[in-house]
């Protein structure tokens, strides 16, 4: 019997390698795997087409090669990275040619990793954060949000998939613990005393898949996934056990943190407020339940960080 196809697009990137990785680890499961990818001679690429992958050259950024990769296909996860670029203009244009490729290949599945629009809470006329961009409170939330519309809108079968934070932020996108000037970690986020979700990058690819097996249940549907939700204290104690030294937990206030300056500080100083005062309503979008049922291998933090804590710089 054929199997079902999933193109996944950014299958070298976090969410869909660990989706791309979650098909092929499950060679009985009736689904194959299309890799999408803008390099299919990177390492990553390569070492997804020996573990069995078809790795296919597609750039988002462009309708004419989004249409090739999907044709063919019967389902697609549609994901953007929004830190390649900082643009929630060129966002929008991405999720735009993947929804009009999936409904000219006439897929039967659609996910789209997308977030809330964070100003449905927060309206641009209220100051309690900074309005960025002219027309955004977390332009990386509130385009991915305004992007739904375009896989609605078509008709799509589409799941919305609310994603978490990434505990993998902890090694690449340097998030993790710093030594302060006396030379102590400190985990240092503006959540006050409040949960955030949370989960390894890894599963919420594995989570995608839970999501695509039982497609039928989850079309026209909203699905948030998270590993656990954790305050940025119970994050430094796991982080101190792994790491076996102390790391304190520095609740700086959103003001502080989007005055860091880095790119992005203020758009990730705004998410981080967000997913704070509305603690209840963000995590209970994304219920730690339906998650494990999704993926059973769901890791917690202290089993992610066991096999990643080397991982992680610590200058």
């Amino acid at each position: 019997m054929a199997k079902t196809i999933i193109a996944v697009a950014g299958a070298t990137g976090a969410q869909g390698g660990g989706l791309t990785k979650a098909i092929l680890a499950d060679p009985n499961g009736g689904f194959a795997v299309r890799a999408l990818t803008r390099d299919v001679n990177s390492d990553k690429a390569r070492a997804l087409a020996r573990l069995g992958a078809d790795v296919v050259a597609a750039d988002v950024d462009d309708a004419a090669s989004t249409k090739k990769a999907f044709a063919g296909a019967d389902a697609a996860y549609c994901v953007t990275f929004f830190w390649d670029h900082f643009s929630p203009e060129r966002e929008k244009v991405q999720a735009r040619n993947m929804a009009i490729a999936a409904k000219d290949a006439g897929l039967k599945h659609v996910i789209w990793s997308t977030f809330e629009d964070t100003r449905k809470w927060i309206p641009l006329s209220d100051n309690r954060m900074p309005t960025l961009q002219g027309k955004y409170k977390v332009p990386h939330f509130d385009a991915k949000a305004e992007a739904d519309a375009y896989f609605t809108e078509a008709g799509l079968p589409v799941t919305n998939l609310l994603t978490s934070f990434y505990w993998d932020n902890f090694i690449f996108f340097g998030s993790g613990p710093k030594k302060g000037p006396d030379g102590k970690l400190a985990l240092t986020l503006p959540i006050g005393d409040k949960k955030m979700p949370s989960m390894a990058a890894a599963d919420i690819g594995a989570c995608a898949y839970g999501i695509f097996k039982r497609r039928s249940e989850f079309i026209g549907k909203t699905v948030g996934v998270a590993g656990e939700h954790l305050t940025g204290a119970q994050m430094a104690a796991e982080l101190s056990k792994a790491l076996g030294q102390p790391v304190v937990y520095n609740a700086v206030t959103p003001d502080a943190y989007r005055a860091f300056g880095f790119p992005g500080a203020d758009d990730l100083g705004n998410m981080f407020q967000f997913k704070a005062d509305f603690e209840s309503i963000y995590c209970g979008h994304r219920p730690l339940a339906l998650s494990r049922e999704l993926n059973p291998k769901l890791h917690t933090l202290a089993q992610w960080l066991a096999v990643n804590k080397d991982r992680i710089p610590l200058s």
